[in-house]
């Protein structure tokens, strides 16, 4: 009960976050790639600010033996670099910087109640869906072969 509370308590400043700094318009996130024209620096500022208390936060969290609501810490322990990886970032950064919204923008931006965000999530989900059927496919694939 606590760690779902505690995720949802999370989820809310996070949220609210992302709102405040205006990241759920995608207009604003658009005028910071166009460095050309309506150049718009605040997303690297809201970056730089999220980058900085992830810094600090991770040194005193990880301080301790185990998280809060949890008997472990659950963090990445691959290092290479793969063609999903790197394939589904770059699918990442066109996605975004042609709709102007990722996943942590557009779900807050859901309760603006616009259309855009709900076709991008609705996208969204649909891209996860087809590459994760994409992925079952390929290993069923291997190993038949």
């Amino acid at each position: 009960m606590l760690r779902t509370l505690s995720a949802a308590a999370i989820g809310l400043v996070f949220g609210a976050g992302i709102v405040i700094s205006g990241m759920a318009n995608p207009a604003k996130v658009l005028n910071f790639f166009d460095v050309l024209g309506n150049w718009d620096p605040s997303l690297l500022l809201v970056m730089g600010s999220a980058l900085g208390v992830t810094l600090v936060g991770y040194r005193l969290v990880l301080r301790r033996s185990a998280p809060a609501f949890d008997s472990m810490f659950h963090l990445p322990t691959k290092r290479d670099l793969d063609l999903p990886l790197i394939g589904g970032s770059a699918l990442f950064g066109v996605g975004w910087g042609i709709a102007g919204f990722c996943p942590g923008g557009a779900i807050p931006a859901l309760g603006s109640g616009e259309l855009g965000p709900a076709v991008f999530v609705a996208a969204m989900i649909g891209g996860i869906l087809l590459a994760n059927g994409l992925k079952m496919a390929f290993v069923r694939r291997q190993e038949l072969a």
